[in-house]
């Protein structure tokens, strides 16, 4: 390989990289996996340095990343498979009757990173609605819509394409894509998800703020009146990969001191996970001392209480992801996290 030939090459990947980023976000809207959606941005990634020599300029290279990524995402999407959250597909459980019954990892939807797939940017309108277009119960509604007006959902209202291009992505026509759009706003607004509204500044204001630092300590101290102060009268509590879920604050602190009294003792490292503040959970380790990986906690936030919390235990998958170690030890009460 010549010189100008090796120029070129690494030019080339230096290009395609700098769209990575928001890339994965949109294959992670698309497909509801953080996994799959960095599967689906190499894939890209693959496919366009193996055809730029066919790449004739007629669209943005952006443009272009955007399509090829679009029709790997809808080839993932054939399967027919939604992914979703606890309270998509069953209704609440008691306390009573709660029994920990796990389901496929395919089924549901993801955790990520913020900084995997929310690019920086320098408008804060810009920046708030893409960290609200990945929010748990966003996501969790995109997952009804058939793929291709997901796609159009999210190129329209989210990356605020006009029409004509995402018609031109799509190979179809602007009457096409705004019938789609419409349809897809129809089925949306036909949610009654209480989560969707929920209210998280971008920074945090100073109550949020303090409404965390105050379930820090009522969740490290295991302190079940502190922590009812703070839940809404309909929190939702859900543990993917378990079906449970739960509602109201009385059934969340009793399970926590009953199935889930092996969390009494926890440390919590804040994350910035879906738009929203979230936390990785490491319970003490009675084997090896210090603290093991329990879970990544996603927290939904309105009216100044916690009106949802999200325990993605998966930890071997998220804590990698997130850059977090596998072991904290005993005196180590914080760690900067890698992700």
């Amino acid at each position: 390989m010549s010189d100008g030939t090796a120029t070129t090459t690494t030019d080339l990947d230096i290009r395609l990289e700098k769209h990575r980023v928001e890339l994965t976000g949109y294959c992670y809207r698309m497909l509801g996996s953080s996994f799959e959606a960095e599967d689906a941005v190499q894939d890209t990634m693959v496919r366009a340095w193996r055809s730029y020599e066919k790449f004739e300029g007629r669209s943005s290279l952006r443009s272009w990343l955007y399509r090829i990524a679009t029709n790997v995402c809808l080839d993932m999407l054939t399967a027919g498979n939604k992914r979703a959250r606890p309270m998509d597909l069953s209704e609440s459980t008691p306390l009573a009757q709660a029994a920990l019954s796990p389901r496929p990892d395919h089924t549901w939807l993801e955790p990520m990173p913020d900084s995997r797939m929310l690019p920086t940017v320098e408008d804060p309108a810009e920046a708030a609605v893409a960290k609200e277009s990945v929010r748990l119960a966003f996501m969790a509604a995109l997952q009804q819509l058939p793929a291709k007006q997901r796609a159009v959902l999210i190129l329209r209202e989210v990356l605020a394409w006009k029409a004509s291009e995402v018609a031109e992505l799509l190979d179809t026509t602007v009457a096409s894509v705004n019938s789609a759009l419409q349809r897809a706003r129809a089925t949306l607004a036909e949610r009654d998800d209480k989560a969707a509204g929920a209210a998280v500044s971008d920074p945090l204001d100073e109550e949020q703020q303090k409404l965390l630092e105050r379930y820090v300590a009522a969740f490290e101290g295991y302190d079940m009146s502190a922590l009812t102060a703070l839940l809404h009268e309909d929190a939702v509590m859900t543990m993917p990969p378990f079906d449970l879920w739960l509602t109201g604050h009385d059934d969340i602190t009793g399970f926590m001191t009953t199935l889930g009294s092996a969390c009494e003792g926890s440390r919590l490292v804040p994350v910035q996970v879906n738009g929203l503040p979230g936390f990785a959970q490491y319970k003490p380790d009675p084997e090896e001392g210090g603290f093991t990986p329990w879970a990544v906690q996603v927290l939904e936030i309105s009216d100044r209480r916690l009106t949802g919390f999200h325990f993605f235990l998966d930890t071997e998958r998220w804590f990698p992801l997130f850059g977090l170690p596998l072991h904290l030890e005993a005196e180590t009460d914080q760690v900067e996290q890698g992700a």
